[in-house]
């Protein structure tokens, strides 16, 4: 006889594989006043896919935070995890993040596909952007922070240098993560946990113990995160990490207002990318499209600041439009 239980984890697994099937990059589970309605994210859009009853979506709710470590009995209070699982042959990694609403909390549940690391070969199509960023990574300390709207492929950035650092360069990697969203051979990764106590500031005093080379930290997002990645970088280590910002240059005045010194920028960051997905018309496929600020280029981002200024003489909107261009008339 099916319990419960068991027709809980089947809808919950019926509902991850057929979001997978769609292509979907995000399931969402948006709480209305009776019922919930339930949304795949494909491409940047929403499309609206079935609803459930309230019941049933707390307990496929309940599912995915017990699945992640959470903690199912709070939901007065945003939270975080991951799990990981197969379908046929492939590995998923599904990161839960959830949220308090008017009527219930509201979910996000992001897909990946743990297929393996992309190369720097098949992530940065054009040299120039690769042997920019083969250059920072040679660098022993400092740090690079990647920036661009959710769904960009900042984490996929991020793991592609990693994975070059380890391979390539022989560096002992360690990551930081709130949670940890895709598994790496040969890289430690460590998962934040500040219900138990495992802060970003206490990890790193952990991380710091193991003699790293590079320091991994998922994402900057208040000022222990940004404190953490700036002490990193200036205890002799090389730090990836995102930022949300829509530019360059928003990167430094966002990691300001989060209370770091204008000195400290220019003490330790190497490098800044900003990308966005792009459909290539010569592969039919989602590419990435880059804007790199190193040495020179990074220079000028400072001087902008000290003046006060944001204006840049190129954003990543006119390099997408050049690029494309540039494909388009290959094709």
């Amino acid at each position: 006889m099916v319990n419960a239980e068991n027709i809980i984890e089947v809808k919950s697994a019926q509902l991850l594989e057929q979001a997978i099937q769609y292509g979907a990059s995000d399931i969402h589970f948006f709480p209305q006043a009776e019922h919930y309605t339930i949304h795949f994210q494909k491409s940047g859009e929403l499309h609206e896919v079935t609803q459930y009853p309230r019941a049933l979506s707390s307990r496929m709710i309940s599912y995915f935070k017990f699945m992640s470590e959470l903690d199912i009995t709070e939901t007065r209070r945003p939270q975080s995890g991951s799990f990981f699982k197969a379908f046929g042959e492939d590995q998923y990694s599904f990161r839960v993040s959830t949220m308090p609403a008017m009527h219930k909390e509201s979910v996000v549940v992001r897909i990946q596909k743990e297929d393996a690391v992309i190369s720097f070969k098949h992530l940065f199509l054009e040299n120039q952007w690769r042997q920019q960023m083969e250059r920072v990574l040679n660098l022993k300390q400092g740090l690079i922070a990647i920036t661009g709207p959710t769904g960009c492929g900042k984490t996929t950035t991020m793991y592609a240098c990693t994975s070059h650092c380890v391979k390539h360069l022989n560096r002992h990697v360690i990551t930081l993560e709130d949670p940890v969203e895709r598994e790496v051979k040969n890289v430690l990764q460590v998962q934040v946990n500040e219900r138990f106590g495992f802060t970003y500031d206490a990890g790193l005093k952990a991380i710091l113990r193991h003699s790293p080379d590079v320091i991994m930290l998922g994402e900057i997002r208040d000022h222990h995160a940004a404190e953490t990645a700036i002490r990193a970088a200036l205890s002799g280590h090389l730090v990836l990490t995102t930022v949300h910002s829509k530019d360059l240059i928003g990167v430094l005045y966002r990691l300001l207002d989060l209370g770091v010194t204008r000195e400290q920028l220019e003490q330790t960051i190497v490098a800044i990318l900003t990308q966005r997905l792009i459909d290539d018309p010569m592969t039919e496929r989602r590419q990435a499209v880059f804007q790199i600020a190193t040495e020179e280029k990074l220079e000028r981002l400072f001087s902008l600041v000290k003046a006060g200024e944001r204006d840049d003489a190129e954003t990543i909107e006119d390099v997408v439009r050049r690029y494309t261009k540039e494909k388009r008339a290959l094709s």
